[in-house]
């Protein structure tokens, strides 16, 4: 039995390693089975939060080779089940994303699934996303719109940080162009 869980692991790693490949040639950082968005630089990070094509690819990238779906090059040539499956992985993710910026700059306290590794948000996508996008992330005591985010129900809570988010990719686009 222990020769399938290394079987199993053997290939996970040979996944991840795929899917970071295109990672650490454009950002030149270390990225592998253990990375967290706290382990990413802000650089990178912001480079993701915008959400734009190339960025975008990067996230699709890293899911669909730890899928077994080949590059995110080969996004467009999924069935429609697939891309779908790929696009809601991806919005998790970018909300991480941006969630970790927020937090970085000082703007949140902490935000759902802030302990799992990249690798598990994917591999465990149907099991950690349903819970984790029910919960609200926690706005900083020093931000300047915690007395509504304090005064208003969960629904709205999250209403107040998503609101934030204009506003953050403004902030951190300097960040991302120096790329």
């Amino acid at each position: 039995m222990a020769g399938v869980i290394d079987l199993a692991e053997g290939r996970l790693l040979k996944a991840v390693k795929k899917g970071y490949r295109n990672w650490a040639g454009r950002f030149k950082e270390n990225f592998g089975l253990e990375t967290r968005f706290s382990d990413i630089s802000l650089k990178t990070l912001s480079y993701l939060a915008q959400g734009k094509d190339k960025g975008t690819f990067y996230l699709y990238d890293l899911a669909m080779n730890l899928q077994g779906l080949g590059s995110g090059f080969e996004f467009n040539e999924l069935g429609q089940k697939k891309k779908m499956i790929v696009i809601d992985q991806y919005l998790f993710l970018l909300d991480r994303v941006r969630f970790e910026c927020m937090k970085r700059l000082g703007w949140l306290e902490s935000y759902p699934g802030e302990k799992f590794t990249l690798v598990e948000f994917i591999t465990q996508f149907d099991t950690l996303a349903p819970d984790l996008q029910a919960q609200v992330p926690v706005l900083s005591k020093d931000h300047p719109d915690y007395k509504t985010y304090s005064s208003v129900n969960t629904f709205e809570k999250e209403a107040v940080v998503r609101k934030l988010i204009p506003k953050l990719l403004v902030k951190i686009k300097d960040y991302s162009t120096t790329l």
